[in-house]
């Protein structure tokens, strides 16, 4: 779900994925792939997009984080919870784009 989060945090702050491909100093079709879920960013490239976006890297984690670690809530909880609240930010992204 990293993937999906990182393309929403992109949207969500209505920037173009040629200009995070220029602000990150990464070609444009290596951000396609990492979006798509076809590749997977390094730390590196982690560390870029939270810069980027003013933000921690374990912000930008928090999703596949929180999936792998063991706490109070069930395995299939979590993942519901993390599905439903990138559900919100794809709405809010989708409200955002309907605005311009």
């Amino acid at each position: 779900m990293l993937h999906k989060a990182l393309r929403l945090i992109r949207q969500y702050h209505k920037e173009s994925i040629v200009d995070l491909s220029s602000s990150l100093g990464i070609p444009k079709s290596r951000i396609v792939e990492i979006e798509s879920g076809l590749w997977v960013p390094s730390i590196d490239i982690l560390q870029r997009y939270a810069s980027h976006f003013d933000m921690p890297v374990s912000s930008l984690v928090f999703f596949s984080e929180s999936l792998g670690t063991q706490g109070r809530l069930s395995k299939s909880l979590r993942l519901k919870l993390a599905g439903k609240v990138l559900d919100i930010l794809e709405w809010v992204s989708k409200r955002n784009e309907k605005k311009d």
